[in-house]
């Protein structure tokens, strides 16, 4: 954390945190996919980063970006 994050609270810019999603559908034109989380909840993702990515693959997510496509056993935990 920098002397910029909220004292004593979670910061989402440099935090550590990131959620595993399932990608259900990809716009590979403009770089972005629809994906899934494990409860159902539905976001557009930029996938730029790990492309190329398909549908019923695994990514991990931080801040909107897919920062890695996961592994089929890493996307298993």
């Amino acid at each position: 954390m920098t002397e910029l994050c909220p004292p004593g609270g979670h910061c989402a810019t440099c935090g550590d945190e990131a959620d595993a999603m399932r990608v259900l559908r990809v716009d590979e034109e403009r770089g972005l996919a629809l994906c899934e989380d494990e409860h159902g909840t539905r976001r557009t993702v930029e996938v730029a980063l790990v492309a190329p990515v398909a549908a019923g693959g695994r990514v991990l997510v931080h801040a909107g970006v897919a920062i890695a496509a996961l592994e089929a056993q890493e996307a298993a935990r």
